[in-house]
């Protein structure tokens, strides 16, 4: 079969090589339409990313098995459902993804990036046969997923699980380490502490709600309750959900002493707020993130966040999945990174009376 080029999608798609590099590398310069079709072009034409590195002495590319006389599958799917915010100019998820991508070319593989538009009819724009695995990155239905099992694909999911569908999976141990942040804010004095975020976003909001719960319920801190509006700011508009809920609260006179926030982007949507109300942080009111975004750290004041290994998560969903393919009845695993609360300058004592308001 002759090898499908670059040069070929671009004259189908209408657009330049150029941008179908930027497109199946999963980079920007291209729009969301056009790399959509694209991507879905290059599946439909059987393309599949032929980067490879050189690999050292002894160390065998798991792109040559060979399963059931199929042909050789030298390709992994990174699939992203989220275009707007899981791409590689993400802060977040573009580390993960990052981690992903070089862990599989130090492997010689194949990366063939597939986006959110393309998930409606997953298994008619890939080809089965030549798919090696699959790594998910963040939220993906649970259609998908039985889709991609019904095609017999192993696959690896970051940062998200789906009951129906079991896998292999990476997490960070935001329980853990939400547990690691609020705790020290309770050393700090902290009684009136607000978590910000909705735990039915995400697997990880809900375990880091839960670990900020379990420090205040035993340290006898008042836990928010579930009709708290910051445990259910609207996920699709963020920021004005957010913004709309602190003014609220400083309205009413009821401010806490700090703010626990779910990651960094909260995290800003609230300092900022509070800078345009004139609250100081952290001298009325502290601050604390989760992520350690690149943002975080040349704030005003600098943000106290959760550390998260981002490349690591995508490096260690590659190994993952190349032991799931080459023991694919081992028992299903869920691996937990543990990352480190980074103190800095948005947090100090509280050297407030308890129910003392702002």
């Amino acid at each position: 079969m002759k090898k499908v080029t670059m040069q070929q999608i671009a004259d189908r798609v209408g657009v330049s090589k150029f941008a179908v590099s930027q497109a199946l590398a999963g980079k920007h310069g291209v729009s969301e339409e056009t790399r959509e079709k694209i991507v879905q072009t290059a599946s439909m034409l059987g393309y599949y990313s032929q980067r490879r590195v050189r690999l050292k002495p002894r160390q065998l590319p798991l792109q040559a098995v060979e399963q059931k006389g199929s042909g050789t599958k030298n390709t992994v799917i990174v699939l992203i459902p989220n275009v707007r915010y899981q791409n590689q100019e993400s802060l977040y998820w573009g580390r993960i993804i990052d981690g992903v991508t070089m862990s599989l070319e130090e492997q010689g593989i194949g990366v063939m990036m597939v986006t959110e538009h393309n998930t409606d009819n997953f298994l008619s724009i890939i080809n089965p046969q030549g798919i090696l695995g699959l790594v998910g990155i963040g939220l993906i239905s649970s259609r998908v997923l039985l889709d991609v099992r019904q095609a017999e694909i192993p696959f690896v999911l970051v940062d998200h699980e789906e009951e129906l569908v079991p896998s292999d999976t990476v997490f960070m141990n935001n329980y853990d380490c939400m547990r690691r942040a609020t705790a020290h804010l309770a050393a700090l004095g902290h009684t009136a502490i607000r978590f910000v975020g909705n735990p039915r976003y995400s697997r990880s909001f809900y375990d880091r709600w839960m670990g900020f719960r379990s420090v205040l319920e035993e340290q006898g801190i008042p836990v928010p309750q579930d009709s708290d509006k910051l445990l259910a700011i609207d996920i699709v508009n963020e920021y004005k959900s957010v913004t709309d809920t602190v003014r609220q609260i400083h309205a009413s006179g009821k401010l806490p002493t700090a703010f626990a926030c779910a990651n960094d982007f909260l995290a800003f949507c609230v300092m900022n707020t509070l800078r345009e109300l004139g609250v100081s942080i952290p001298e009325q009111i502290s601050v604390t993130g989760f992520d350690n975004s690149e943002e975080g750290m040349q704030y005003v004041p600098s943000l106290s966040s959760v550390d998260v290994p981002k490349q690591a998560m995508g490096k260690r969903a590659v190994e993952m999945l190349l032991r799931r393919i080459n023991h694919p009845n081992r028992p299903i695993e869920k691996t937990l990174l543990y990352g480190e609360f980074i103190v800095r300058n948005s947090i100090v004592v509280n050297s407030k009376p308890v129910g003392e308001l702002l």
